[in-house]
C-alpha cells in the first residue's frame, strides 16, 4: 500500500478545505459516509465528492489509506484533533 511521505502529507494537508478536514477526521474515526454526511448537516452524496478529493490530494486510492494517511501526520495528536 503506498502512502505518500509523511513532509509530502503535511504540505498536502495545508491545501484542504475545512470540510474536507471535517470529512477526514470521519474517515479516520471510522464512520460510514452517510454518517459523516448527517453529523456535518451535508448530502451524502457531497461526501463523496470531498473523499474523492481528498484521495486525489493525499494520492491514495481509498478511505484506509486516508486513514492511514491521517495517522502518518499525526492526526490522533491533539494538534489535529478538534
Amino acid at each position: 500500500m503506498d502512502v505518500a511521505p509523511v513532509d509530502e502529507l503535511d504540505n498536502q494537508m495545508i491545501r484542504l478545505t475545512p470540510t474536507q478536514l471535517k470529512v477526514m477526521k470521519g474517515v479516520y474515526s471510522g464512520l460510514p459516509n452517510k454518517q459523516i454526511a448527517f453529523d456535518l448537516g451535508i448530502a451524502e452524496a457531497t461526501v463523496k465528492a470531498h473523499m474523492t478529493a481528498l484521495m486525489r490530494k493525499l494520492k491514495v486510492r481509498n478511505r484506509t489509506q486516508v486513514a492511514i494517511a491521517a495517522q502518518a501526520i499525526g492526526w490522533g495528536s491533539s494538534a489535529h484533533q478538534s
